[in-house]
C-alpha cells in the first residue's frame, strides 16, 4: 500500500511543478531579456567575399560588416548618397587627353574623369588574427599544423589596425584578380583606366607560385587607381559613367586588408574552410561571431566600430560634406543580431506570432492572417495583431520578378524565328495577373519591361504596352487570347505542341528553387500554363546555390529570377540584358545570355545621358526590341510588405540600402512582457488528465483495500 500513496505524492509534484509559470517553448532563454535582435534567413549565403557577393540574401550579412566609401541616407527619399567611410563625397576632375585638368565648363571635350576620394581617420578593422604579431612578425602568416584550426575562434591572439586608402585599392585589385571571378569586373573593365590591363596581366602569371602571385598582386598597380597619401586617392575613368558613384556605396568597393587575404590563401586554413568567403573582415558595426548556416549566423558588435550618428530628414550635403544635427555617436544600438534559419514558412510566421522573431515579411499563405481591409476599402492588419500592436510598412519595390529564357539554348533561345515565336507564345500563355492574384495576394504590378515604378523610363500606358503579350480593348490593356498563343506556336512550328520535324511532343525544363509547399504549389501552376498551349514542362527542383551553378555553366533552360536595383537609374535594369554582361561568356549577371546588337548600341548610348527626353527616346526603343525578342517573360514588380513587432524601433524601409541593422532599437523589456503574455502555458488538458488518473489511482487504492479486506474475513 505505501508505494502507491509513494507513487501518487511523486505525480502531484511532478504535476505542481509543470504547472508552474514559466515559458517552456522560448527558444532564446535568456537572451530574451537581452539587447539583441533575433531575426531569420531562409537560404545560407553562398559568398561573404565582398569581391563575389551579388545577392540579397548575401547582403543581409555583408552590409553590417562591411564599409564601402559611400551610404544612402536612411531617411530621405528620394534617396540621397553620403559620404560613409569617406570624409566628403568624391570629387570630379575633367582631364584631356594627355591626363592635364581642364575646366568643368569644358567637361563634354574629356578624355578621362579623374575620382577624388578622402577617407576619415581613426577607422579600426575589428579584431582579427590575420592582424596578430609577435616580436618575429605575423603570428599567423606561415601556419604549418592544420590541426589546431577549424574555426576562427580558435586562434589565441586578434589584434586591429587603422584603414588607410591601401585596403580600398587592395580591394579594386581584387576584382580584377581572375580567381575571385567577380561579377563586376567585366563593367570596371569598361571604365577604370588600367582595370582591363591589370586583369590580363594577372591571367597571365596565373601559373606562377602563389608568393610571386600576391606580389603581384600587392605591388604591381592598376594604372587608374593611385595612393595620393594614407587616406587619399583616385580613381580614374577612360570614359564618362556617372552611375559610378552608386558603385562606391556597394560592399563591392569595401576594404579588404592585405593582411587577411594572405592569412586565408594558406591552403592549410582553405583545407578547414577557413576563409574570406566564410569569415569576413570589415570596419562595420558588426562582425560575424558565429557562421553556422544548417542553425544559425550570429552578428556581434564590433567593439572597435567607431560609432556613427542616427541621421535626421534636415542633415544636409554641403560641398561634398554631410552634416548631421545629430552629434552623438550612439550607433549601432543592437548588441547582436541572431538570424536562425528557417526553411518553412509556416514556423517562421507561428514564431513571428509568439515573438519569436522581431520581424517578418508575409508569406501568400499567412496573408489573410495578417491583412484585411477596412469599410473603406483601404488596407489594414488584421486585429489579431492589430492586438498585439504589431506595426506595418509597405513599399513598392524598385525590383523585378521575371522568367527567363536561357538564349545560348538549342530550343528556346537564339535569334531564329521559330525560337521567337515560341518565347512569344509562352510569354501570352503564363498569366502573371492570376499569379499575382494566387502567389502574390494582389502584391504586385504586372511588368511591361525591367524597368520598375519610380525609375526613370518607367512608363506603361495605351502606347508603350507590351504590344507581344497584349493588346488594347475598349482603351484597357489586356492580356492576349490563348488562340494568339497558339497560333505563334504553329508558325513556330509545334503544331498542338508537337515538333512537325520529329514528331514528337515539345518538352521544356524549368530550373526551380525550394522545397516548400508555395514551391510545389506554383510549379504545378506553372504547368498548367504551358498545359494551356499543349506544351509539357519538367521542372527540376534544386538549391538556390546548385541553381547559380547551372546558371554560371548555361545548362538551365527555363527559370524563374529577379532583381532589386542597385542604384536607382534605368542603366542598373537594362545592363542585365547587354551582351557583354552574360552570365556564361563573361560571368556578368545577364543571366538569360541575351545579345542583340542594335539594343547593346542603344544601351552604350543612353547609359551615360542625363534623365531627359532624348534619353526617354532611346529608352522607349530599348524596350520594343526586347518585348518583341522576349529573352524574358516580364514578370511582375512587388510591393514589399514589412512586419515588426511594437518593441523594434527605427524601422524605416529603404531599397537602396542594405546596411540598416545598426538604425534598429529594441526594447527587450517590453518585449519579455509579451512573450511571457502570449505565451502562457495552458493546463486545461493536464488538468482534465490529472483528474482522470486520480480517480483511477483512488479507484485502484479503494479496490486494493477491499480485496485485502474480502482475505482477512
Amino acid at each position: 500500500m505505501n508505494y502507491l500513496f509513494k507513487i501518487l505524492i511523486i505525480f502531484l509534484s511532478f504535476f505542481l511543478i509543470s504547472c508552474s509559470d514559466g515559458i517552456y517553448n522560448n527558444p532564446y532563454g535568456e537572451k530574451a531579456k537581452k539587447n539583441f535582435l533575433f531575426s531569420s534567413f531562409q537560404e545560407r549565403p553562398k559568398h561573404l567575399d565582398p569581391a563575389k557577393s551579388y545577392s540579397s540574401n548575401e547582403y543581409t550579412f555583408l552590409a553590417q560588416i562591411y564599409e564601402p566609401l559611400l551610404q544612402y541616407h536612411y531617411l530621405k527619399r528620394p534617396y540621397e548618397l553620403i559620404p560613409l567611410t569617406a570624409e566628403q563625397m568624391p570629387k570630379i576632375e575633367y582631364l584631356n587627353s594627355k591626363f592635364k585638368k581642364i575646366e568643368r565648363s569644358n567637361q563634354h571635350k574629356a578624355s578621362y574623369f579623374k575620382y577624388i576620394i578622402k577617407i576619415k581617420k581613426n577607422i579600426n578593422f575589428q579584431p582579427h588574427p590575420a592582424f596578430a604579431k609577435s616580436e618575429k612578425g605575423f603570428r599567423y602568416h606561415n601556419i604549418k599544423d592544420n590541426k589546431k584550426y577549424f574555426k576562427l575562434s580558435d586562434f589565441d591572439f586578434k589584434d586591429t589596425r587603422e584603414l588607410t586608402v591601401d585596403d580600398y585599392i587592395y580591394q579594386i585589385k581584387r576584382l580584377a584578380d581572375p580567381n575571385n571571378h567577380s561579377p563586376i569586373a567585366g563593367v570596371m573593365s569598361d571604365y577604370i583606366f588600367g582595370f582591363k590591363e591589370f586583369r590580363n596581366h594577372l591571367k597571365k602569371e596565373s601559373g606562377k607560385s602563389m608568393k610571386i602571385y600576391q606580389d603581384i598582386l600587392m605591388n604591381k598597380n592598376i594604372l587608374g587607381v593611385n595612393k595620393i597619401n594614407k587616406y587619399s586617392f583616385s580613381i580614374t575613368l577612360k570614359k564618362p559613367y556617372p552611375q559610378f558613384i552608386y558603385w562606391l556605396a556597394m560592399p563591392f568597393f569595401s576594404p579588404v586588408p592585405w593582411e587577411a587575404d594572405v592569412f586565408y590563401k594558406q591552403k592549410v586554413l582553405q583545407d578547414n574552410n577557413i576563409s574570406l568567403n566564410w569569415y569576413p573582415i570589415g570596419t562595420g558595426p558588426y562582425m560575424l561571431e558565429e557562421n553556422n548556416p544548417n542553425l544559425r549566423m550570429v552578428l556581434t558588435k564590433n567593439p572597435f566600430f567607431r560609432g556613427e550618428v542616427y541621421p535626421s530628414i534636415n542633415d544636409k550635403l554641403q560641398d561634398g560634406s554631410y552634416l548631421p544635427v545629430n552629434k552623438n555617436l550612439s550607433l549601432p544600438y543592437i548588441d547582436k543580431a541572431i538570424y536562425s534559419l528557417e526553411k518553412e514558412q509556416i514556423p517562421r510566421w507561428n514564431k513571428f506570432l509568439q515573438g519569436y522573431y522581431d520581424n517578418s515579411g508575409i508569406a501568400s499563405d499567412n496573408y489573410d492572417q495578417a491583412i484585411s481591409f477596412d469599410t473603406s476599402g483601404d488596407l489594414t492588419l488584421t486585429q489579431d495583431l492589430i492586438d498585439k500592436k504589431i506595426k506595418l510598412k509597405t513599399i513598392t519595390a524598385a525590383s523585378t520578378y521575371y522568367i527567363g529564357f536561357n538564349m545560348i539554348d538549342p530550343v528556346i533561345g537564339g535569334v531564329s524565328n521559330r525560337s521567337k515565336y515560341l518565347r512569344q507564345a509562352i510569354t501570352i500563355a503564363i498569366d502573371y495577373e492570376e499569379y499575382i492574384s494566387i502567389f502574390a495576394n494582389g502584391r504586385g504590378q504586372v511588368a511591361h519591361s525591367p524597368l520598375p515604378p519610380g525609375i526613370f523610363g518607367y512608363d506603361i500606358n495605351t502606347k508603350s504596352y507590351n504590344k507581344t503579350a497584349y493588346t488594347l480593348e475598349n482603351k484597357k490593356i489586356t492580356r492576349k487570347r490563348i488562340s494568339k498563343a497558339k497560333e505563334l506556336l504553329e508558325k513556330a512550328g509545334y503544331v498542338n505542341g508537337i515538333d512537325k520535324d520529329t514528331g514528337e511532343p515539345l518538352i521544356l525544363y524549368f530550373e526551380a528553387v525550394g522545397s516548400g509547399a508555395d514551391t510545389y504549389s506554383y510549379l504545378n501552376w506553372l504547368r498548367k500554363q504551358f498545359k494551356k498551349i499543349n506544351i509539357q514542362l519538367v521542372t527540376r527542383v534544386t538549391d538556390y546555390n546548385r541553381f547559380q551553378d547551372k546558371m554560371i555553366k548555361g545548362t538551365g533552360q527555363i527559370f524563374q529570377w529577379g532583381w532589386n536595383a542597385d542604384y536607382p537609374d534605368p542603366e542598373n535594369f537594362f545592363f542585365l540584358l547587354y551582351s557583354k554582361n552574360g552570365k556564361v561568356k563573361y560571368g556578368g549577371e545577364n543571366a538569360v545570355n541575351y545579345k542583340n546588337d542594335e539594343f547593346d548600341r542603344l544601351f552604350l548610348l543612353m547609359k551615360n545621358m542625363d534623365n531627359n527626353i532624348e534619353r526617354k527616346k532611346i529608352i522607349n526603343k530599348m524596350i520594343n526590341i526586347i518585348q518583341d525578342e522576349c529573352p524574358w517573360i516580364w514578370g511582375f514588380h512587388p510591393k514589399s510588405y514589412l512586419l515588426s513587432q511594437s518593441w523594434v524601433e527605427n524601422i524605416e524601409p529603404n531599397l537602396m540600402a542594405n546596411n540598416t541593422l545598426k538604425y534598429l532599437r529594441v526594447n527587450q523589456t517590453q518585449r519579455l512582457k509579451s512573450i511571457e503574455k502570449w505565451n502562457k502555458p495552458n493546463f486545461s488538458i493536464l488538468y482534465v488528465a490529472a483528474v482522470i488518473i486520480l480517480f483511477l489511482i483512488f479507484s485502484l487504492i479503494k479496490n486494493i483495500r477491499k480485496r485485502d479486506s474480502q482475505k482477512i474475513e
